[in-house]
């Protein structure tokens, strides 16, 4: 999984224009994403360089012991081409998909980090260019925003689909049933909701709810088929 946010710099140039209303002697001019296309190589190099005295991952100082911890291996800041512009990009890597509350936790620590940790220790080490000498910001006090991002389309699958469990012919006790999905739901890399399902399963009032409440989470004889489109032709 990927968290993209934006990229942005202060470029000082080898041959500074002093008149010029724009360049500021102590902040340079400023560049967003699409200004460090030009320079993206160089970027990418001093932030591999930078990364490569802690071995990249800043979740060596998360130190909250919740799921973000457990479900997170590794996030390691880099920088990539994205939506025309040079942008952040976190490289994260996980055990288990994170869910919204999860992201939001772990994209308020790494904000921290950019800011106030490893970000600001990196905007201090000039980058030279060709042309002149680059700080590179990975936080903005304005319109910072981590957005999440997948590498293939197939891990999204995976967190939304509902696996599919049998129960004509299989063990009809109930806490059987919900075993055997929740298995399957954890196996597809939907442990919160296998928790979530077996909590609302415990908390019914009937076999017949507890059944439906399973196969909103699986896939089973139970669940409603989806609605058919009907062709515009078929309007009456």
């Amino acid at each position: 999984m990927k968290f993209y946010s934006p990229l942005t710099a202060d470029f000082f140039p080898n041959e500074p224009d002093y008149e010029d209303e724009f360049y500021d002697e102590y902040e340079g001019y400023p560049m967003d994403g699409h200004d460090l296309l030009q320079y993206a190589d160089a970027v990418d190099e001093a932030v591999k360089k930078d990364i490569a005295d802690f071995n990249g991952d800043l979740m060596q100082y998360y130190h909250e012991d919740d799921s973000v911890r457990h479900k997170v291996v590794s996030a390691v800041p880099s920088v990539e081409i994205h939506g025309n512009k040079l942008c952040s990009c976190l490289n994260v890597e996980l055990r288990e998909p994170l869910n919204e509350g999860e992201q939001a936790v772990l994209c308020d620590y790494i904000s921290g980090q950019y800011s106030d940790g490893w970000g600001e220790g990196f905007e201090q080490r000039d980058i030279r260019v060709e042309d002149g000498t680059l700080a590179v910001h990975f936080w903005q006090e304005d319109g910072f925003k981590m957005t999440p991002s997948f590498e293939n389309t197939q891990e999204q699958v995976q967190m939304t689909r509902r696996p599919k469990m049998q129960l004509i012919g299989q063990d009809g006790n109930i806490f059987a049933i919900m075993g055997r999905a929740s298995r399957l739901l954890k196996n597809a890399g939907q442990s919160d909701k296998a928790k979530e399902m077996c909590n609302r399963v415990t908390a019914s009032q009937s076999y017949s709810e507890a059944l439906n409440i399973v196969s909103e989470y699986v896939e089973t004889e139970l669940s409603p088929s989806p609605t058919p489109k009907r062709d515009r032709g078929d309007a009456r």
